[in-house]
């Protein structure tokens, strides 16, 4: 059997989906957090099992009679490492053969604040005597998308990023890595680099946008204390607009732009393109 924890998130119920193209779904578990939320999940005939990371009691259980596991990380700074340490524990209890992890890009030399917690799960991970496969992504395009909508209110996309590229690519594009090596062989022990195979600037994906839009959208790029300033006027938790500000500061840096074709090579076709991503958002 194969599992998915956060089955209920944006990324495992891609995973999900992507697996019932080539599993049976009784050979699916879901791990969730929530019992109550997970009706639609069990419409797809999968098995829905508790996994919470903050009840490490749940886990054991959820991970029963499973060989192959994806563990989604935690959404929480500075929670992560005791959620996943507990996940992998419960994951060596219970006989899992295969952790696949989903990490971030260049964990190992990243200077991004998000990187330290990933890279402390991965060197737990490869310890603990179970086979591994790091799924290193990189930005999610629709990280990018999200701002289309007020950009088309305002007229202007805003961040802080300079001139750094993005190689992102989509949830889509990560899920499908994620069913890759969990179901073909020969991924043990592995790390892959997964990034979108063009890289673009915040300038050029305004760009994209006035293109398909049909109307001018352009790129103000602000100081960092600027940008802060605008997202907590949004209303954003401090939380989110400190991960969102070291981001764009570390893609000025070069650390969001990637040469890697891990992804494309697991997914056997190019990632998403920026065109699509944004003729997406704009439907939507």
């Amino acid at each position: 059997m194969i599992a998915v924890t956060g089955a209920n998130g944006q990324l495992g119920r891609l995973v999900i989906e992507g697996l019932l193209e080539v599993v049976p779904a009784a050979q699916i578990v879901a791990g969730v957090r929530n019992l109550d939320n997970s009706g639609d999940l069990r419409a797809l005939g999968v098995q829905v099992r508790e996994a919470d990371y903050d009840r490490p009691e749940t886990l054991a259980a959820a991970f029963e009679g499973v060989e192959k596991l994806l563990l989604i990380s935690a959404v929480i700074p500075g929670e992560r490492v005791r959620q996943h340490t507990a996940a992998i524990d419960a994951a060596r209890q219970a006989g899992v053969k295969l952790i696949a992890y989903t990490s971030i890009l260049r964990a190992d030399t990243s200077t991004l604040g998000l990187a330290a917690e990933h890279l402390a799960t991965e060197a737990y991970l490869q310890d603990s005597g179970l086979d591994y496969v790091l799924l290193r992504n990189g930005w999610y395009l629709e990280n990018t998308a999200a701002a289309i909508a007020p950009a088309l209110a305002n007229g202007a996309l805003i961040g802080t990023a300079g001139v750094g590229r993005f190689a992102s690519a989509t949830r889509a594009d990560y899920a499908g890595a994620a069913v890759a090596v969990l179901t073909r062989p020969g991924h043990a022990n592995r790390t892959y680099e997964l990034a979108g195979d063009h890289a673009f600037t915040m300038t050029e994906f305004a760009e994209e946008v006035s293109k398909q839009a049909r109307r001018p959208i352009v790129y103000n790029d602000l100081s960092s204390s600027e940008y802060e300033a605008v997202l907590l006027g949004l209303g954003l938790p401090k939380m989110i607009v400190d991960v969102v500000i070291d981001s764009d500061v570390k893609a000025r840096n070069g650390e969001l732009a990637s040469n890697s074709r891990d992804l494309s090579r697991l997914l056997g076709r190019p990632t998403t393109p920026v065109s699509e991503a944004v003729r997406t958002a704009l439907q939507a």
